[in-house]
């Protein structure tokens, strides 16, 4: 099972025009990952439905390579997955499929709830694909395990970034970990800020753009995917996901900080 050392320059989000486009021409993929029965009532024509908890019931790379491939997809396919929840959902499920070696997915830059708002077009159809052969390129480099951060703990050119809310942070974080809500990431329109707000955002965090950064939050690795994907859309090229996040880190009973009888008063850092 071989790795990919470097990684395509592909779009993070792709906006409402260009995905229409694409699917007109029929050259993209396009995941809903929504509960199936949001899904069935309508979605974005074309839309294969894999709810995130389809995913995360069995997210073993042979499994997700299973799934990927019973879609229609294979090596080159564009891929564009959504959601309607701030976008989260949705980057968890396009991070697991570049952890498995598929380079060309993108975030729709807007949730579902927006499309409809536009009113674009909709459909109720559940369309099927033939199965595609897909291979397995397993990306190390961009997952973060409990003991790959233990092995970086408190070393000089790794910054750990916690996407929680901020009271939820202040009372206990994984040691040395910076606060980066994920909240603050997104803009009014779009599920992430223009890429100059963004830099602008981490700058003030005093992240500088050429670290190694890892990602966290509280439990499966939704609100940290979207991080992932916020400071990809930087340019930063070393960032990697604690999948597991802050759950399996206290489950573990490994080591927290924090902040003796956290307060409100105290969010004034967002």
């Amino acid at each position: 099972m071989c790795c990919l050392s470097a990684e395509k320059t592909t779009r993070i989000t792709i906006d409402a025009d260009s995905l229409r486009s694409e699917i007109r021409d029929k050259s993209v993929r396009v995941l809903d990952v929504r509960k199936e029965e949001d899904f069935k009532q309508n979605h974005i024509p074309s839309a294969v439905n894999l709810p995130l908890a389809t995913l995360l019931s069995d997210d073993s790379p042979q499994k997700v390579l299973q799934l990927t491939q019973s879609f229609g997809i294979d090596d080159e396919t564009p891929v564009v997955v959504y959601d309607d929840t701030f976008g989260a959902l949705a980057s968890r499920v396009a991070w697991t499929l570049q952890y498995i070696g598929h380079q060309n997915v993108s975030l729709l830059g807007i949730t579902y709830g927006t499309w409809k708002k536009m009113g674009l077009e909709t459909s109720a159809e559940q369309p099927s694909f033939a199965k595609k052969n897909h291979s397995l390129k397993i990306r190390p480099e961009i997952l973060a395990t409990v003991d790959y951060l233990e092995s970086v703990k408190g070393k000089n050119g790794t910054i750990l970034i916690d996407n929680r809310e901020r009271l939820n942070y202040l009372e206990n974080h994984i040691p040395g970990a910076i606060n980066l809500p994920y909240r603050m990431l997104a803009s009014p329109e779009n599920i992430l800020r223009p890429k100059e707000e963004l830099r602008r955002l981490i700058q003030n965090r005093n992240i500088p753009l050429g670290v190694e950064t890892i990602t966290y939050c509280g439990s499966v690795g939704t609100l940290s995917g979207l991080a992932y994907y916020a400071l990809k859309s930087t340019g930063m090229e070393n960032v990697k996901l604690y999948v597991r996040s802050f759950k399996e880190w206290k489950t573990l009973q490994k080591p927290v900080d924090g902040q003796k009888d956290a307060h409100y008063w105290d969010l004034s850092a967002e």
